[in-house]
């Protein structure tokens, strides 16, 4: 699993080589210390080395665990560097991925799923790559040096500790093996948690106008609550590790200086042999438990790789692979041709069934349904948003899929149902459409849009700050923003879903006259509730439970169709009431 991600260390790898590279040195150093602090106690106290030999030997020490420290330091650096690079190269991958999905990509994870992936869980791998880089080197080095060298002072003693090394692996393993699934289960209610937090945030101005924020407390609260008892039943079984742990130590330490301190007064052991096995024995119960600890992080660690993992793997459901690069979209002519569509792929839960239509290049086209009708669905299938389940949709002569994405979307401006507009200015906004555009032309598609009246009347103008999601402007404001950011783009086709049901009728005429001189030559969908909105249109499509109801003229429809008309008359009525 962690093999999948090494590539992400990119431009770190020397500091991921050097950080071993000082934590082997530092091991080094460290196992000389127990050996030449029994040379001091036997040889130099109470042998014939002396003063003179304790002091030299000292130094020595003073020096190797002044070098010991410096190689700490080193290796703690560059661990740090290693580890941060590749969050930040992972991160950037996982970003990079996420762009390439297609709506039904993100509807699998859902956005509050992949901003835990990107956040939590990469924070976590960047943890366990800084704890592996050190203590999984460490440890294992540590453990054979000190196991060694105390197999050497005396090979009877060593058996208890090599004892307790096969206890604690099983032990580790049986935590292990059920702690797993609980950490996967708690980030899956860090996700939940995390959709909570961004829709009050988002939502924040409609939680204070109704006042309910004791409600969105009481949710948040209890969203917190069983990620915390999902925690902790997670670190429950977690947690079993150290007293494990600390009982075979002590226990360790108990039997050897029962053994070891009647082997000295037995005259079998020297005092100085007896401390430095101590010492090492401490090295390898030390090292046992840094493993235990790298152990309990790949444990926490293992449920964020595979979260990560899944999110790099995941194959779009939409690419141009088979897309011809050189293919151009010269016109706006649309067909629909025996289409069929379902969100889950699913032939017998049809959202669109059995779609046929032709639209010429520059033609005005309503659509018009109720709630459900599928509308916003039919229009997704043009930029290809989402493929069609069968049949296929022809955009300027060719399949949609013979476009790269790039080409067909550019020619392609929607307006989407939800006005998302960007922290910063007006202006910066509406150069999403055309990042290169003049403020000639910012300003022409203002006014198509029925938009530089007012922004003109901000003290700032079009350098005016919306704020986070347009927050400064209004809902009418937003619509023709949108507009405007579209129209940048000089697209061959315009789709307006349902963009202008936050305007009032007369600024709604205004901004179909203007498409009707300035935008001639742009085929236009214009998805509306009001029929007032399309009436003039060249044709009018009636959607009803997925299907095309109708397709003609208003003068047609009010004649032929019976869904139409009936929208006419409720609506005029409405009219008629208010007057």
């Amino acid at each position: 699993m962690v093999k999948k991600l090494l590539p992400f260390l990119g431009e770190y790898k020397k500091e991921t080589l050097l950080t071993p590279v000082m934590v082997v040195m530092e091991v080094v150093l460290e196992l000389m210390m127990p050996f030449l602090m029994a040379r001091i106690v036997d040889y130099g106290i109470q042998g014939e080395g002396g003063m003179p030999y304790t002091i030299r030997i000292g130094l020595l020490m003073v020096g190797l665990a002044v070098l010991a420290l410096v190689f700490g330091g080193l290796s703690g650096k560059y661990s740090a560097v290693a580890g941060m690079g590749f969050a930040k190269n992972l991160r950037a991958g996982l970003f990079s991925k996420i762009q390439t999905y297609s709506f039904a990509n993100v509807d699998k994870f859902t956005t509050a799923s992949l901003v835990t992936r990107l956040t939590t869980d990469i924070t976590n791998s960047q943890n366990a790559l800084m704890m592996l880089l050190r203590m999984a080197v460490k440890a294992p080095i540590m453990l054979i040096g000190a196991s060694i060298m105390a197999v050497s002072i005396n090979p009877r003693l060593s058996m208890i500790f090599l004892i307790t090394i096969p206890i604690l692996g099983i032990s580790l393993y049986l935590i292990g093996s059920r702690a797993h699934p609980r950490f996967l289960d708690m980030l899956e209610k860090y996700d939940l948690l995390n959709e909570k937090v961004q829709d009050f945030i988002v939502n924040i101005r409609v939680v204070k106008a109704f006042v309910r924020e004791d409600h969105e407390e009481e949710k948040f609260v209890n969203s917190a609550k069983r990620v915390r008892d999902a925690q902790l039943k997670a670190e429950k079984l977690v947690i079993l590790n150290m007293p494990i742990m600390q009982f075979v130590i002590y226990t360790s330490i108990v039997a050897i200086l029962w053994l070891g301190g009647n082997m000295v007064i037995n005259g079998q052991f020297f005092i100085g042999e007896l401390s430095s096995f101590i010492m090492y024995m401490m090295q390898v119960l030390m090292s046992l438990m840094m493993l235990s600890m790298i152990f309990i992080m790949l444990i926490i660690s293992r449920a964020s790789f595979s979260r990560i993992i899944e999110g790099l793997e995941e194959v779009p459901v939409l690419d141009d692979d088979q897309a011809d690069p050189n293919l151009d979209l010269n016109d706006g002519t649309i067909e629909f041709k025996q289409v069929d569509f379902s969100y889950n792929r699913d032939p017998n839960n049809l959202i669109l069934n059995d779609i046929n239509l032709t639209i010429e290049s520059g033609q005005t086209i309503g659509i018009i349904g109720g709630t459900g009708s599928a509308k916003s669905t039919f229009v997704q299938l043009i930029p290809r948003l989402y493929d069609v389940l069968a049949g296929e949709i022809i955009v300027g002569g060719h399949n949609v899929k013979d476009y790269r994405l790039k080409t067909l979307r550019d020619q392609v401006a929607m307006v989407l149902q939800n006005n998302v507009l960007f922290s910063g200015t007006i202006k910066e906004n509406l150069k999403w459409g055309n990042e290169n555009a003049s403020d000639e032309e910012v300003i022409a598609a203002a006014k198509s849009a029925q938009a530089h009246d007012f922004i003109t009347s901000f003290p700032n103008g079009y350098d005016t700050d919306l704020g986070q999601g347009g927050v400064n402007v209004s809902g009418g404001q937003k619509q023709r923003l949108t507009i405007a950011r579209a129209l940048l783009k000089k697209p061959k086709i315009v789709i307006l879903d349902d963009s202008t049901s936050a305007v009032d009728t007369a600024t709604d005429a205004a901004i179909r006259a203007e498409f009707e001189e300035h935008f001639k030559g742009v085929t236009t969908l214009i998805i509306a509730q009001r029929v007032s909105s399309v009436s003039d249109a060249d044709k009018i499509i009636v959607m009803d439970d997925g299907r095309i109801n109708g397709f003609d003229t208003h003068d047609r429809l009010m004649q032929t169709n019976t869904i139409y008309r009936e929208i006419y008359d409720s609506q005029s009525k409405g009219v008629n009431e208010d007057e």
